[in-house]
Order: structure tokens, then sequence, then C-alpha cells
């Protein structure tokens, strides 16, 4: 019945990558394939994406992981508070998609026509 969007962006707040899943399935489920050939100095993250196997895969890929660790976490990590400033930019991205009533309100029926919408609803983030 519902559905998640999975986005990934570049420094300026533009989409790079956008995946579509069921809104049940969690985010560090799809971080790997956000990430995925996106060559990048700093990946920033929020805690919902802390996790071991994921900070492995951005270090391996040459990036530093900039995300904070969750409260449960018996070893903190430490992460750069002031790169983290920057994580409103994906805030800022689902803010602006959200103007389209079509996308905050769901009205497609199918995924494929719901994510040719959100497409299309990213060129024109890329636009502005």
């Amino acid at each position: 019945m519902t559905t998640k969007l999975h986005v990934a962006v570049d420094s300026l707040g533009n989409p790079v990558r956008v995946i579509l899943t069921a809104g049940q399935i969690s985010d560090i489920g799809q971080a790997g394939a956000l990430i995925k050939d996106q060559p990048a100095e700093f990946i920033v993250a929020d805690k919902g994406y802390d996790s071991d196997a994921f900070v492995e895969t951005i270090t391996a890929q040459g990036s530093q992981a900039v995300i904070p660790p969750r409260a449960n976490r018996l070893n903190p990590r430490t992460f750069d508070r002031h790169i983290y400033k920057d994580r409103n930019l994906i805030e800022r991205f689902f803010c602006r998609i959200k103007q389209f009533r079509r996308i905050a309100t769901r009205y497609d029926k199918l995924a494929q026509s719901f994510l040719s919408f959100v497409h299309l609803a990213c060129a024109f983030v890329w636009l502005a």
C-alpha cells in the first residue's frame, strides 16, 4: 500500500540516483545500491544508515563515512559534525519535490507511473 523513495543527492542537492521500494523496506537495505559507482569524497547519511557493513562499503569505495552513530552502539564511531550539517541538502530536496502535489499525495496506482513522475520532478530540480 505504501512506497518509499531512496535518493542520493550531490553536493548541490541535485538528485543523482532514485530508488523506489515498498514502504516496509528499510533504508539500509538500499544504501549500497544508492552509492554504487558514485565517486564522492564524503558520504553523508543519517543514523538509519549506521551499519558496520555499510561503512566498510563506503571506505572500500574510497570515500569517508559521515554518519552519526546510533545511541545503542557499544563503541560509537566519531564523525565530522561540520560536514554532517550538509545533510540538510537531502531534506531540502524532498521538500522541493513535495511541492508537486502528485508526488506528495501519491495519486498514481502503479509504481512505474509514480517513479516516472518523480524523475520528471527531479529534472525540474536540476533545471532550477
